[in-house]
């Protein structure tokens, strides 16, 4: 059985890129302010269910929830694609 270095190693022809220490840095700031943005998210939500008045409202307040993570990670992930290919 093959370990994932060697699939990657023939997937890529035997050369896997490097990143550069400085855009492994931004990847890494992106990184940490997504995890932020996230936590606030949760802290935000968190409180507006707590006070949800009934099931409907409670299940909007997550489906909110859930499409304003998925965006965050979303950017966060256009963000890093596009250092990695500058």
């Amino acid at each position: 059985m093959k370990s994932a270095w060697e699939l990657a190693l023939e997937k890529t022809g035997g050369a896997i890129e490097e990143l550069p220490q400085e855009k492994k840095d931004q990847i890494a700031e992106i990184d940490n302010r997504c995890k932020a943005k996230l936590a606030e998210i949760e802290i935000t939500y968190d409180s507006k269910m707590k006070n949800a008045g009934n099931i409907e409202e409670l299940e909007q307040i997550k489906q909110d929830m859930a499409v304003e993570k998925a965006s965050v990670t979303s950017k966060t992930e256009r963000e890093k694609e596009a250092i990695r290919n500058s």
